[in-house]
């Protein structure tokens, strides 16, 4: 069925390997030709999502985008192909993708909390370098269409800075999913910069002040609710870091929840803000999957995500195709509690 055009937005968040679920989601989406992307913020994996969908995009419209995404994941599984961090017999014949029970990441683990980076990795090497330079074309992104919004924290101020087209380099990316117990800080014009989840996971205010579009698409892999309270150090600090990681996306939302019952029409910032509709696509799957599988880039673990986030996306349009354009689709109330 033919669709009239929609410009819709993308909001992605980071999750390390996880963000493979995001590719899938991105893949689906990129073969309805009646969406139109106008502008997507991403932070840590999501960034570099991004960043390759709007690079392949430049160079070959939807189909160069969906090959760029495949590249990109396929050459994040091949850096890491010889990484200590892999399953375990135990896991692998059990069909669990954690990490939980190898030996090198319990070490990891456990050394992460005691030794800096900067001892344990002084000449801080992130395998992730050549794999961004090899598969994004950073002069086409500068000159493409499609408006892209990257969070990285700064560590001295500890407020979020969102690099945009014409600013991302390599650098960017890495800063943007630099995680302070694992990577020395990005220097980037003159500053130190941390995971960018920290301020913003995503950041949705550039989308709403400066994009057209009134529909973003929240791709979601932290979830925000998990049934029972954690009890072993493992389920505690995974917890941590998802609620830790969902804190300013979940002030952005209640901002706009607010807004829509208090805004002056004649207000024109407020009303975009109001006026803009949410939508989300998330798996239950990811509340099974623990915080080690982040760094888990096994191939056939990468594309179980990829599937997971095709059917769900499918799964959201089959739904929601209709309402993209004319109403919201994520009820703010309920996901971000009263206002």
């Amino acid at each position: 069925m033919s669709r009239s055009p929609i410009l819709v937005d993308l909001a992605l968040q980071g999750g390390g390997a996880h963000g493979a679920f995001t590719w899938g989601v991105l893949d689906r989406l990129l073969e309805e030709d009646w969406l139109k992307i106008e502008g997507i913020s991403g932070t840590s994996a999501g960034a570099m999502n991004a960043a390759v969908l709007v690079s392949g995009h430049a160079a070959g419209g939807a189909a160069g985008a969906k090959a760029s995404l495949e590249a990109f994941w396929r050459s994040v599984s091949d850096a890491a192909r010889f990484s200590p961090f892999r399953r375990s017999p135990f896991d692998i014949l059990s069909g669990q993708w954690t990490l939980d029970n190898s030996p090198l990441f319990i070490a990891f683990d456990l050394m992460a909390r005691i030794v800096s980076p900067y001892d344990l990795n002084p000449n801080g090497l992130n395998p992730l370098s050549d794999v961004l330079a090899e598969c994004i074309d950073f002069d086409l992104i500068d000159r493409a269409p499609i408006k892209l919004f990257v969070t990285a924290t700064n560590v001295r101020t500890g407020r979020g800075r969102v690099f945009r087209n014409a600013e991302l380099t390599p650098d960017v990316l890495l800063a943007s999913a630099c995680l302070p117990a694992m990577f020395q800080a990005v220097e980037i014009d003159g500053e130190a910069y941390w995971d960018g989840g920290f301020a913003g996971n995503p950041t949705i205010t550039p989308l709403v002040q400066e994009c057209d579009s009134t529909d973003t698409i929240l791709v979601q892999v932290n979830p925000v609710e998990r049934p029972g309270t954690p009890r072993s150090a493992r389920e505690i600090v995974n917890r941590v870091n998802e609620v830790s990681f969902n804190a300013t996306l979940l002030k952005e939302l209640r901002m706009i929840a607010v807004l829509r019952q208090v805004t002056d029409p004649g207000n024109a910032e407020g009303a975009r803000w109001a006026n803009m509709r949410i939508h989300r696509i998330a798996s239950d799957l990811m509340k099974e999957l623990g915080y080690s599988s982040k760094l888990n880039a096994e191939w056939e673990f990468l594309t179980m995500l990829r599937d997971e986030g095709r059917r769900t996306a499918g799964a959201f349009l089959d739904v929601h195709a209709d309402d993209l354009g004319s109403r919201s689709t994520l009820d703010l109330q309920h996901f971000v509690g009263p206002v």
